[in-house]
C-alpha cells in the first residue's frame, strides 16, 4: 500500500443507501424533465431527460464535492479513486455509465451487490467509488486499495 501524510480512509456506502439516493435524484430529475417533455413527443422528452441527468450530476459532482441532492440526504459522496476530485469529463462518463448500466438489462447496477469494492460499470469506468461522507481531507497522491476492501483508503 502506499500511503502519504494527507492519506485518508473512507467507508464504502451500501448498496441499500445509494439505492435510496439515486431513487430521491431520479425523482428531482424526472420532475425537471417532465416540464421540458410535457409537450408529448416521446423522442424529444426522453432526450431532454438524458440530457438533463447528465447535467444534473455533473453539477452536483463537480461543483458540490460528489454529492446530489439524493447522496446530501444520505450522506454520501462519490469520490475518485485515486482521491482528487472529480473532473467534469470524470462526470460525464460516469453519468452515461448510468444508462449503459442500464442497456444490458440493469447489469451494471446489480454489478456493485456482488463486487468486492461496492463498485457498478459506471463507477468502473469513471474510477470512482461511492463513501460515506466525512471530512473534506487534502490528498496529493495515489495510494492502491487493498484485495478485498470493507474500506477504502486514499
Amino acid at each position: 500500500m502506499y500511503e502519504s501524510e494527507n492519506t485518508t480512509t473512507h467507508e464504502l456506502a451500501d448498496i441499500g443507501t445509494r439505492f435510496f439516493a439515486y431513487i430521491v435524484d431520479a425523482i428531482l430529475i424526472g420532475i425537471v424533465g417532465g416540464f421540458f417533455g410535457a409537450n408529448g413527443e416521446w423522442f424529444g422528452a426522453g432526450l431532454i431527460s438524458f440530457l438533463i441527468g447528465v447535467v444534473y450530476c455533473w453539477y452536483f459532482w463537480t461543483r458540490h464535492d460528489g454529492q446530489t441532492p439524493g447522496k446530501m440526504l444520505t450522506k454520501i459522496r462519490v469520490v475518485k479513486a485515486n482521491g482528487m476530485p472529480m473532473t467534469d469529463a470524470d462526470a460525464i462518463v460516469r453519468s452515461v455509465g448510468y444508462w449503459v448500466n442500464g442497456l444490458v438489462f440493469g447489469l451494471g447496477f446489480f454489478w456493485a451487490l456482488f463486487d468486492d469494492r461496492r463498485q457498478g460499470w459506471h463507477d468502473k469506468l469513471a474510477s470512482t467509488y461511492v463513501v460515506r461522507a466525512s471530512e473534506k481531507v487534502k490528498v496529493d497522491r495515489y495510494v492502491d486499495v487493498p484485495e478485498k476492501p470493507k474500506r477504502v483508503d486514499f
